[in-house]
C-alpha cells in the first residue's frame, strides 16, 4: 500500500469494538440513561449560562454583540447542534467506543483525518476546560467575597488581563527575580480537585455530577423567580442592535456551551446499554438545556440594558448573572445564592469535560498514535488515570495565566471542525456499510441532516474572529508534525496486534465480553 493510502486507511468498526476487550484496556460499564442525560446537562448547563452569555450579548472589539437577541442566538445554536447531535447519536449507538469524533473519523475518513480530529479535540476539551476553570474562579471569588474573604488581587486574575487593563496591579504584585507574580490561583485548585475525583472512578464521578446538576437547576429556577420582577421590557429594545450579524456572532460564542453532548459520546464504552442509552443521553440533554438557556437569556437581557453591558470589563462579563443582579441592586444574599450555584455548575462542567479529554487520549494511545503508557488503566479504579492526570496538569497550569475570551474562541472553532467531520462520516458510512445494524438512525435519510449539520457548522465558523482561525491552523500544523514524527510510525494499523473480533450482529452485547464484576448496576 502506498504512503498516501496508509494515511487514509480506515479501521473497521468490528476492530474498534474488539479492542475495547483487550486485557488492561477495559473500562468499567457503569452508566445508565439518566447518568448520561445528567452528564450532558452537567456539561451544557454551566459555561454558557454562567460564563459566555455576557460576552455573547455585549460583543467585543472583534465582533458585534447579540444584545437581547441572544435568545435567538441560543435557538440558532441549538438547531445547528441538533443536526450534529442526531449524527453523534447514530455513531454512538453503533460504535460503543471511547474517543467520540476521533473514533468515528478513524472508521470512516482514515487515520490522518482521525489524528487531525483527535488533535483538534484537545482544543475542544482541554482548552475549553481552561475557560470554564477561569469562570469558576471568578464566581468562587465573588461567593467568598460575600463572607468578607478575599484573596490578594494578584491571585485572582491572569497576567494578560492584568497587564492590559490593570498595570497598577502588576506593579504592586510580589516579584520573583523581577518577574511579577500574577496568576489565577483558584482556577488551578479546582482542576486539581476534579482530577482526583475522576481518577477515583466513573461511577463515583457520575454520582457526584448527578448531585451537582440537581443543585444548579434549583439555583437557576431561583434566579428566574427572584429576578423576574426586576426585568424591564424596555431593556429588550433595540432587540437586535447589530442585526443578524450580531445574532450569528453571539451564536458562534455560545456554541461553546453546547459541546456537552459530545462529552456524552466519549463515555459510550462505559455505558451499560449504549445502543439504547447513548441517543437518549445526547438528544435528551440537548432539548432540556435549550429550553433553560432561552429562558435565562431573556431574564438576563431584561435586567441589564445593552448599552450598560458593553461598558463592563471582560472579567466582569465572565460572571454575567451576578453582574446583572448587582446592576439592579438586588440583595447580596440573592447574589450569593446565584454565585454559589454557578460555582457548583462550573464544577459539573469541569468534571464532564475533564472526563472526556482523557478518554480521547486513551483511545489515541490504544491505537498507537500516542505513547502506550497514556492508555494505562488503573488496576483498581478502572479509569484511564495517566491520561486524566496529564490533562489535569495541562488545564490547571494554563488556566492560571490565560483569559476567558481567548480560550472560548479557540474552543469553538475546534468543536465546529469536529462536528463537521462527524456529519461527513455518517454519510460515508451510510454508503460504505449500508447493511450494518443501526440501533438509532439520524432522520431524513443518508444525507439531509448530515449535510445541514456540516453546512451550519461552516456558517457559524465564518463568524468567528480571524485570530481564532490563525491559532487553529497553527495548532493543526503542530499536530501534523507530531503525527509524522511519532504517530505514523507507531500506528497499530502498521503494527497490528492480534485481537479476537466478536461478531457485531443484532444479538451482540459488549457487556457479555466483560467480567461479571464490571456489570454492576
Amino acid at each position: 500500500m502506498s504512503v498516501l493510502g496508509q494515511l487514509f486507511r480506515t479501521k473497521s468498526l468490528d476492530e474498534l469494538v474488539a479492542e475495547t476487550h483487550e486485557e488492561g484496556h477495559q473500562l468499567r460499564k457503569a452508566l445508565g440513561p439518566w447518568n448520561l442525560v445528567a452528564l450532558g446537562i452537567g456539561a451544557i448547563i454551566g459555561a454558557g449560562i454562567f460564563a459566555t452569555i455576557g460576552t455573547a450579548a455585549a460583543g467585543d472589539h472583534l465582533r458585534p454583540g447579540a444584545g437581547p437577541a441572544l435568545i435567538l442566538s441560543f435557538v440558532l445554536t441549538a438547531v445547528v447542534c441538533a443536526f450534529t447531535a442526531f449524527c453523534y447519536a447514530e455513531f454512538a449507538s453503533m460504535v460503543p467506543v471511547s474517543g467520540s469524533a476521533y473514533t468515528y473519523s478513524y472508521a470512516t475518513l482514515g487515520e490522518l483525518i482521525a489524528w487531525i480530529i483527535g488533535w483538534d479535540l484537545i482544543i475542544e476539551y482541554a482548552i475549553g476546560n481552561v475557560a470554564v476553570a477561569i469562570s469558576w474562579a471568578n464566581y468562587f471569588n465573588t461567593f467568598i467575597g460575600g463572607f468578607g474573604l478575599n484573596l490578594p488581587p494578584w491571585l485572582r486574575i491572569d497576567y494578560t488581563t492584568a497587564a492590559r487593563k490593570m498595570p497598577e496591579l502588576v506593579a504592586a504584585a510580589p516579584h520573583f527575580f523581577g518577574i511579577p507574580i500574577v496568576l489565577n490561583l483558584m482556577a488551578f485548585v479546582i482542576v486539581a480537585v476534579i482530577t482526583v475525583v475522576l481518577v477515583w472512578g466513573i461511577r463515583e464521578s457520575a454520582s457526584f455530577n448527578f448531585v451537582m446538576v440537581a443543585i444548579k437547576l434549583v439555583v437557576l429556577g431561583f434566579f428566574v423567580l427572584v429576578c423576574f420582577k426586576y426585568t424591564k421590557p424596555e431593556n429588550w429594545h433595540p432587540f437586535a442592535p447589530n442585526g443578524f450579524h450580531g445574532i450569528a456572532a453571539g451564536a458562534a460564542i455560545v456554541f461553546f456551551a453546547y459541546i456537552g453532548f459530545d462529552a456524552v459520546s466519549t463515555t459510550a464504552e462505559e455505558a451499560r446499554n449504549p445502543k439504547r442509552d447513548m441517543p437518549i443521553g445526547i438528544i435528551g440533554s440537548l432539548i432540556i438545556c435549550t429550553i433553560i438557556y432561552a429562558l435565562i437569556a431573556a431574564v438576563f437581557t431584561g435586567l441589564i440594558p445593552y448599552g450598560a453591558l458593553v461598558k463592563t470589563l471582560s472579567s466582569e462579563q465572565a460572571e454575567p448573572l451576578t453582574l446583572a443582579m448587582k446592576y439592579v441592586s438586588m440583595p447580596n444574599w440573592m447574589v450569593g445564592v446565584v454565585a454559589l450555584g454557578s460555582v457548583i455548575a462550573h464544577t459539573a462542567v469541569l468534571l464532564v469535560f475533564q472526563l472526556g479529554q482523557p478518554r480521547i487520549f486513551f483511545s489515541m494511545a490504544r491505537d498507537g498514535l500516542l505513547p502506550p503508557w497514556i492508555a494505562k488503566v488503573h488496576p483498581r479504579f478502572r479509569t484511564p488515570h495517566v491520561a486524566t492526570i496529564l490533562t489535569g496538569i495541562f488545564v490547571g497550569v494554563t488556566a492560571m495565566f490565560t483569559s476567558l475570551d481567548e480560550m472560548v474562541d479557540l474552543t469553538n472553532i475546534g468543536t465546529l471542525f469536529a462536528f463537521m467531520l462527524v456529519c461527513i462520516g455518517i454519510m460515508i458510512l451510510r454508503l460504505k456499510d449500508p447493511k450494518r445494524e443501526r440501533p438509532f438512525r439520524a432522520p431524513g435519510g443518508a444525507f439531509l441532516f448530515p449535510i445541514l449539520g456540516a453546512l451550519s457548522c461552516i456558517g457559524l465558523a465564518y463568524y468567528l474572529p480571524p485570530s481564532s482561525w490563525m491559532r487553529f491552523f497553527v495548532w493543526l500544523l503542530c499536530g501534523l508534525l507530531f503525527y509524522l514524527l511519532y504517530g505514523y510510525r507507531h500506528s497499530r494499523l502498521r503494527h497490528p496486534v492480534a485481537v479476537p473480533i466478536p461478531a457485531l450482529g443484532p444479538d451482540f452485547n459488549p457487556e457479555q465480553q466483560l467480567p461479571e464484576s464490571d456489570l454492576e448496576e
